[in-house]
């Protein structure tokens, strides 16, 4: 807790307390760390749309005890609020992943993205990713560090609910898959476009040596999946080959494939972007981490 407490910047619970109850701090407050909306009043625990958040920079311990850079969101609401570890991208810890963190804080929930690409240490997320994917992708074992960081560090924080959630989106599609079948404390799991799950040993390199699917008989949640019919890693045959290793070992999940779309279809600022599977797709998050989470 001393750790948690000491490194986090920007907004803390005497800061959110001073400011909900005078009601008259109404404005903007920017720093390096992120942005603070005060609200009048703190929402209820369990309510939907939070008009107040908190969203910063903060550090927590990853793999082998490294310290890397996390963004966390989370509503200004005393809570308790359930938490969700959103892992990023093959493009890495950029703003379209930061911006899917605070949309899990506006709808009540304590969210953390770990940096992950945070030791290769360029200027940018798209020089990271190039680091990252030169090398041969991202390395499962500290990977898998970084993320059970995350969920300790959410686990240690006094306003959550007792359950965390996962989400993970392109590569960090597989990483929820693989996570959900390696790692403790996973209350539920989501599935974005995972490549690599069910594809065997196609793409698999020293760092990745294995696929997801392999350890289906261990996964320790409910796991939700959302593919588009046009996407080709993971193809509907992986998406398929996937469903049909779940349904073998009796595990709770749900697939669901949109049509005309393809990979990366939430990725609001790109064309690959489809809003009706993206708008749909969202419903079904907050309906499934609303199941298992509250």
């Amino acid at each position: 807790m001393s750790f948690v407490e000491n490194k986090r910047k920007g907004c803390t619970r005497r800061d959110f307390i001073k400011g909900t109850a005078a009601g008259a701090v109404g404005g903007m407050m920017a720093s390096a760390a992120g942005t603070v909306l005060a609200a009048a009043k703190p929402a209820p625990p369990a309510k939907l749309g939070s008009e107040g958040m908190c969203a910063e920079i903060v550090h927590l311990r990853g793999h082998e005890g490294d310290t890397i850079d996390a963004y966390l969101a989370r509503p200004t609401g005393a809570g308790p609020h359930p938490g969700v570890v959103v892992i990023h991208h093959m493009p890495g810890w950029d703003e379209s992943t930061k911006e899917i963190t605070r949309r899990f804080a506006h709808h009540g929930y304590t969210a953390i993205c770990p940096n992950l690409q945070f030791r290769e240490g360029k200027g940018t997320p798209e020089a990271n990713s190039a680091s990252v994917r030169d090398a041969g992708g991202m390395p499962d074992n500290r990977t898998m560090g970084d993320v059970e960081g995350a969920i300790r560090y959410l686990r240690g924080l006094p306003y959550l609910n007792g359950k965390v959630g996962i989400i993970g989106y392109c590569s960090g599609g597989r990483q929820v898959y693989l996570a959900a079948c390696t790692l403790k404390g996973i209350d539920a799991a989501v599935n974005c476009y995972g490549g690599g799950v069910g594809a065997g040993k196609e793409g698999l390199t020293p760092r990745q040596p294995v696929d997801p699917l392999d350890l289906t008989k261990d996964l320790s949640c409910p796991l939700l999946g959302l593919f588009g019919k046009e996407d080709k890693r993971p193809s509907p045959e992986h998406v398929a080959k996937t469903e049909a290793e779940l349904k073998k070992w009796g595990k709770t999940y749900e697939f669901h494939t949109y049509d005309n779309a393809g990979h990366a279809f939430f990725w609001v600022d790109r064309p690959v972007y489809r809003v009706e599977a993206a708008v749909d797709g969202w419903k079904k998050v907050f309906q499934w981490f609303g199941k298992y989470l509250r």
